[in-house]
């Protein structure tokens, strides 16, 4: 029988520590469009909420819609060395070159609530916003009795929100006698402002408004009243933040809200980077179907 050394016993059991601790010394990284939203806000909390149940050391930066700072921010998290990097793209298309970068480093990408387009990640975890775009429809549909014609304020940039728009005239498709009379990008609540303002303006006839989001909403149901038009228009919005849903309960313009769960998406993407980390398969896509608030209440 070989015998070990009281030193080198000591050693080995140092290494072995290290290599069990090594394990534990994964990171994240993580980039988010904002944190000037409620539903940002809310997914960063459950970031945060569950890395720590995770025991995954957890960095997040904030890219405040800037597409340059937000490629600063994944370049800052590549030379770190993290293990996973979280992110929800500012634009699309435009975060394609800062992914592939993670990639060829050696870094897993996982995208939450924005998809990535032209580029392939680990896993992407959001609402189904085609599906919640199609609801909207349905939606905007019964809330004018299968006639009338409706406004669209956009966020082209986003995939997310092309996925809704796409869904929401998917949802009309069998409504013949429901036209889409414009669309305008109103990315932030004063921009969205001023494009239904646009809108109402050049068509008087206006009876539906859908807002890619409940900024967007909020902004077109005060263009509405601002227009005198409250007995005539009717505005769906998408996200469920706490004002839009105190809204569509006390405002006669705003007539829904399409809801997503950002503290699931949060609490999923941590554990899918938790997975990844192990050496696990996650699935390439996690939808989260989103709710639907209207003044009768909320449902699937």
């Amino acid at each position: 029988m070989t015998r070990i050394s009281a030193s080198r016993f000591f050693v080995i059991l140092a290494l072995l520590c290290f290599g069990i601790n090594s394990a534990y010394a994964a990171s994240v990284g993580a980039s988010l469009l904002t944190q000037q939203h409620p539903f940002y806000t809310e997914l960063s909390q459950a970031l945060m909420s569950e890395a720590k149940i995770e025991g995954l050391p957890l960095e997040v930066a904030i890219a405040n819609q800037d597409l340059n700072k937000q490629l600063a921010d994944v370049e800052d998290f590549i030379t770190k060395g993290v293990d996973v990097i979280i992110i929800s793209p500012v634009d699309s298309r435009g975060v394609k070159s800062a992914i592939r970068k993670a990639i060829k480093a050696g870094i897993k990408v996982v995208t939450v609530d924005v998809p990535a387009t032209g580029v392939e990640v680990t896993s992407h975890i959001g609402t189904d916003n085609f599906a919640g775009g199609v609801k909207a429809g349905e939606l905007m549909a019964q809330m004018l009795n299968d006639k009338g014609n409706v406004a669209i304020i956009d966020y082209p940039t986003l995939q997310s929100v092309a996925d809704r728009v796409g869904g929401f005239r998917k949802g009309l498709e069998s409504h013949s006698d429901i036209h889409i009379v414009a669309t305008q990008t109103g990315i932030t609540r004063a921009d969205a402002l001023a494009a239904a303002q646009n809108m109402l303006q050049a068509n008087p006839d206006i009876t539906g408004i859908f807002g890619f989001g409940d900024d967007a909403a909020l902004a077109a149901a005060t263009a509405v009243h601002a227009s005198k038009l409250d007995a005539q228009v009717k505005v769906i919005g998408f996200d469920g933040m706490q004002e839009a849903r105190a809204a569509v309960a006390n405002d006669p313009v705003m007539v829904g809200v399409i809801a997503q769960y950002p503290a699931q998406i949060g609490k999923l993407a941590v554990q899918t980077a938790a997975k990844v980390i192990k050496g696990q398969q996650v699935p390439a896509l996690q939808p989260i179907l989103p709710g639907v608030v209207t003044k009768a209440g909320e449902k699937p």
